[in-house]
């Protein structure tokens, strides 16, 4: 047996189901990357289907013990190379540890980080109860990458993000102890909030094995507003005109480029001639709801739209949200991007996305743009054709200038997404030298070795 087989061999023996461990070159090739596409991925040792927290447990305490670095994995959805594969390494999946347990009484649910965002929802929604967060894949992002990326979505104006909704979690660090934290107390202030601080920590700490999730009453139906502008300041304008008054329970926004794109793969009239298309919802109480999308609609007018859609109907208000959950696959149809996840405070939007059509236009690519436009969270979406060098090279330089440009304006290099690989090089520009040292202090505390998720974040 050559020295890896024996390695690997070492590994199987610690767990109690050997058939977690798979070498198999096909099968890993699968876990190198997630969808960011990182063309730096290694090459794993083995990937490891855990299912139990003793799983996790074991590969840590063995991996410590033999220096190999371990990648936790959940969906592989996540869009910033934070689960890409690292060579000679270990990618730990976590898609096999699938249980839920829902209370009602207490509104909370005990959640293993397997189960997809929309599997938590369904489940909950049995007992009339709803988890709000909502990425625009959650029909295929995994509640545990949700949690260690602190994911958003488009509910998340009003509702919040993945943070306000743990209460709790179970996690195993690099040396294979196990940590709970938190718990299903609406309230607690007891010692630090480590809870949190594991929360969008990208797999550099711990690997989070189950999470205590806090649900409310189901969301009652919505309303819906549609816009459509002739330029994309009066839409930003409008952003800032009904943010200002309300927080309504959605507020997206589309460019011609995802507008054209979107219509070409659902074919459902949107308008191709809009320079911006915004997407608003209200669910709030009787006629609190008439009067929220009313103020929406005359904000809307107010600010210059060439056509308003108002509809109660739930149906017509879920296919227009479907429009805009399909933005990115259906922008992918153009060509492979690098996907940005830029935000800054409301009233610098404006000045962020005409930025990004200056920087399209200096650099000449194509980049449409989504946002969260209600929390001020953007996706520029840079097509490229990576067989074309020179396409590639004005593509990065774009995707670098975007993020200095959201720093400049007070803004962040990641909303929802992470800052996992492709980020990191920025960072530092962001939160400054003396977060990032406290950062690698906190790190070299629970990861002395260096062994959890290397090459990501730090």
């Amino acid at each position: 047996m050559t020295a890896t087989a024996d390695l690997v061999a070492t590994l199987r023996h610690v767990l109690e189901d050997a058939s977690s461990v798979v070498d198999d070159p096909d099968v890993t090739e699968g876990y190198r990357r997630d969808r960011a596409r990182d063309p730096e991925a290694g090459r794993p040792l083995a990937v490891v289907r855990a299912r139990s927290t003793a799983d996790v447990q074991a590969v840590m305490r063995w991996a410590s013990q033999h220096g190999v670095p371990v990648v936790p994995r959940g969906a592989g959805s996540g869009l910033s190379g934070g689960a890409t594969a690292v060579d000679g390494g270990i990618v730990l999946s976590t898609e096999a540890m699938r249980s839920i347990d829902v209370d009602p009484v207490t509104r909370t649910a005990v959640v293993q980080p397997g189960l997809l965002n929309a599997e938590v929802k369904k489940a909950v929604a049995e007992h009339g109860l709803w988890y709000p967060p909502d990425p625009s894949s959650f029909e295929i992002c995994s509640i545990g990458g949700n949690a260690a990326t602190n994911a958003g979505g488009l509910c998340c104006v009003k509702y919040g993000v993945t943070t306000d909704y743990i209460l709790g979690l179970e996690v195993v660090l690099a040396d294979g102890t196990a940590l709970r934290l938190g718990g299903p107390r609406l309230k607690d202030s007891a010692g630090l909030s480590l809870t949190k601080m594991f929360v969008g920590s990208e797999g550099v700490l711990g690997v989070i094995t189950e999470i205590i999730v806090r649900l409310v009453p189901a969301q009652p139906q919505a309303s819906t507003v549609v816009a459509s502008f002739a330029t994309v300041r009066d839409a930003t304008e409008a952003i800032l005109a009904v943010t200002r008054v309300m927080r309504p329970a959605m507020l997206e926004f589309m460019d011609a480029a995802a507008i054209g794109a979107v219509e070409d793969a659902m074919k459902m009239g949107l308008d191709r001639s809009a320079r911006a298309m915004l997407i608003a919802q209200s669910d709030a109480g009787g006629a609190e709801r008439t009067r929220e999308i009313e103020t929406i609609a005359r904000a809307f007018t107010d600010c210059r739209a060439s056509e308003v859609f108002a509809t109660d109907d739930p149906d017509e208000g879920e296919a227009f949200a479907a429009a805009r959950r399909f933005a990115i696959p259906a922008v992918e149809r153009i060509g492979p991007l690098l996907l940005e996840d830029v935000g800054v405070p409301l009233p610098a939007l404006p000045a962020l996305i005409e930025g990004i059509e200056a920087i399209a236009a200096q650099r000449d690519v194509l980049i449409a743009v989504i946002a969260h436009a209600g929390d001020g969270n953007t996706h520029p979406l840079i097509v490229h054709d990576p067989t074309d060098e020179d396409q590639t090279a004005r593509a990065n330089v774009a995707f670098g200038e975007i993020m200095d440009l959201a720093i400049s304006l007070g803004g962040t290099i990641t909303g929802e997404h992470g800052v996992g690989r492709l980020k990191k090089a920025w960072l530092p520009d962001q939160v400054g030298p003396d977060v990032m040292e406290l950062t690698r202090r906190i790190k070299h505390a629970l990861d002395p070795a260096g062994i959890l998720n290397p090459g990501a974040v730090l």
